[in-house]
């Protein structure tokens, strides 16, 4: 631990500014929205939630919550994806394991899986940092579509708009 100087205390903040072209911090306050306008709707009976559209780097994190039972999408990402479930349970029907509330998984770049809710599930929210693109793909791996961060801002810009909280709400986000 380094040693503080007579004239500081632990509490004392850094003294000096940071560099000019550091980028803001984000801080979403309940990223678990009270406000259902601020789910950002992605399919039928799934939506995200934006938590940092890194437009500069090419990631998104976002919640993702799913309110039905079944295959929601198969895809692949070439970089690696983590993900953290809040609430309810998931698997990939290429692995026995299920991803339930507190567990963390790596999704390891090249991996094509099929993401998948059981039906007593009511809800399922999953944090997810996704780098990259997320490649949608049937089984046989023919390429069926694609999201990345400019196709999730996209969504966001349309839907915020489309509620009454504005385009430029999705500013907020962008990094």
């Amino acid at each position: 631990m380094p040693v503080e100087s007579p004239d500081q205390t632990p509490l004392m903040p850094y003294q000096y500014p940071n560099p000019p072209d550091a980028l803001p911090e984000i801080v979403v306050e309940s990223a678990i929205p009270t406000d259902d306008r601020l789910w950002v709707p992605q399919a039928e009976n799934v939506w995200f939630r934006p938590l940092c559209l890194n437009a500069s780097q090419g990631y998104w994190m976002n919640l993702l919550k799913v309110r039905k039972s079944g295959v929601l999408s198969r895809h692949r990402h070439p970089q690696a994806v983590h993900g953290f479930v809040l609430k309810g349970r998931w698997k990939y029907l290429e692995h026995d394991w299920w991803a339930k509330e507190g567990s963390y998984v790596f999704e390891p770049p090249g991996e094509t899986h099929t993401l998948y809710v059981p039906e007593d599930c009511e809800e399922m929210i999953t944090y997810f940092q996704v780098n990259g693109v997320m490649y949608y793909t049937d089984p046989w791996g023919k390429g069926m579509g694609f999201e990345d961060v400019f196709t999730k801002i996209e969504m966001c810009r349309k839907h915020f708009e489309a509620v009454g909280l504005g385009a430029d709400y999705t500013n907020q986000f962008i990094r």
